[in-house]
């Protein structure tokens, strides 16, 4: 049974031979214009040129013109299966995340800091979310996110 199913399946079609049939005879036919460059090129008329920028007011200045980035944490961080905690106070949650210079601290409610070298700024980047404002000073920006 399995060889007449085989022997079927490799003999083309009534289709398939149409097909390569037509496909042979049209092979060499190109309809006329195709791939021949044209005498003249096509002049339209002049673009107007508008500056793309935005208005300075809208700018979002690059990561390279930012002296750090943050973003609150309000649930316990847990890495490698250890629950964050501060050396100081041994708060355990409401974090400021700080990402300076490719590194990332962490900024308990009281205050206190200290670098989490677990962490990195490509972890950093998925966890952010976009920049709601941005600050002239370090207490600007902490006055804005309520620390």
């Amino acid at each position: 049974m399995f060889h007449r199913i085989r022997r079927r399946a490799s003999e083309p079609s009534e289709a398939q031979r149409r097909f390569f049939e037509m496909s042979a005879r049209l092979q060499d036919q190109v309809p006329p214009g195709i791939g021949k460059p044209s005498d003249e090129p096509e002049r339209g008329e002049p673009v107007a040129v508008v500056d793309d920028f935005l208005p300075p007011e809208l700018r979002v200045p690059s990561h390279d013109q930012l002296d750090g980035r943050m973003m609150p944490w309000g649930q316990p961080l847990v890495l490698d299966g250890e629950m964050v905690a501060c050396t100081e106070c041994g708060a355990y949650r409401d974090w400021l995340v700080l990402s300076t210079r490719d590194e990332i601290w962490l900024r308990c409610r009281a205050g206190h800091q200290q670098q989490e070298t677990r962490l990195d700024t490509a972890w950093y980047n998925r966890s952010a979310g976009p920049a709601d404002a941005t600050h002239a000073t370090f207490e600007d920006c902490l006055r804005h996110l309520g620390h």
